[in-house]
């Protein structure tokens, strides 16, 4: 049985816009984290709120990463 190369399942010349797209993206994620930390009372936070923000934004930042990274050649 012959084997198969492995082949991305995105096409290498979208990892630059992936990168800038996804790293974009968790900056301002990111971003609107610490101003909702700044601006908002201890007591009226909510912490279902700064879980799925502070994780969507470690998504999106990993991934930026990840292509960032394939981008220029480093293959992970």
């Amino acid at each position: 049985m012959a084997s198969k190369s492995i082949s991305s399942p995105v096409p290498d010349a979208w990892y630059p816009t992936l990168s800038a797209f996804t790293l974009a993206i968790g900056l301002l994620l990111t971003s609107f984290f610490f101003i909702y930390e700044a601006t908002t009372s201890r007591k009226t936070r909510s912490l279902a709120q700064e879980l799925i923000t502070g994780a969507l934004a470690s998504v999106f930042l990993g991934f930026g990463s990840l292509f960032l990274l394939l981008a220029c050649g480093v293959y992970v």
